[in-house]
């Protein structure tokens, strides 16, 4: 499934982040914002069981996560939305995937993977802020399936339709939480409208 944010703060964030004269200090902080927003609604099913604690007064009856999550940030961009999420769920565990776009061929290139031997996740949250032609994300999500992971979410602020179709033809069982789908991709790979390179504005390069 697609869930598409119709969150009024989301709409609004996402207008100040296209913005071309937005710093990188504060693009970086809306990265975050955006992100938290995300979260909150791809872990609104997530299982719970009971657990006991004592307050001041008395026992109170509450609960606690049944399940192990993973962050999985596709470097670089995807790391300006893992501290906010973390800030949110303390007990994740994070594993980076590096992979960058060949620009001629515009296919995914992996270059870093350090996944450990055994599954320690029971789902996992792929984090990248552009869903471009797809490629990136798809190819994560099959490292993460054959490493064993059973469910897996993507977390996106803008995407393609291009990138969308792309990757629900490969993972159809993926849902993907985005802030956005733009109108298309350019003939570079960039979507438009967009907002440029996410990498490159999160941390003032070019």
């Amino acid at each position: 499934m697609v869930y598409v944010s119709q969150h009024p703060l989301v709409r609004t964030k996402l207008t100040l982040l296209r913005n071309q004269h937005t710093t990188p200090k504060i693009f970086r902080e809306l990265v975050g914002e955006i992100s938290q927003f995300l979260m909150y609604e791809a872990t609104s099913d997530l299982p719970l069981q009971p657990a006991t604690v004592q307050t001041p007064l008395a026992h109170y009856h509450g609960y606690e996560l049944q399940v192990q999550i993973g962050l999985i940030p596709i470097l670089r961009a995807g790391l300006g939305m893992v501290d906010p999420i973390l800030d949110m769920i303390p007990t994740a565990h994070v594993w980076h995937l590096g992979l960058y776009r060949d620009h001629e061929t515009l296919q995914p290139v992996s270059y870093y993977n350090k996944l450990p031997s055994q599954v320690d996740v029971d789902i996992c949250l792929v984090l990248d802020p552009m869903l471009a032609t797809g490629g990136s994300a798809s190819a994560a999500i099959t490292v993460l399936k054959r490493w064993g992971v059973q469910r897996i979410k993507f977390l996106g602020l803008i995407a393609a339709p291009e990138g969308v179709a792309q990757v629900q033809h490969d993972h159809p069982d993926v849902d993907l939480h985005l802030a956005a789908i733009d109108e298309r991709l350019n003939d570079i790979g960039y979507i438009v409208p967009g907002l440029g390179d996410a990498g490159d504005r999160q941390f003032g390069t070019h």
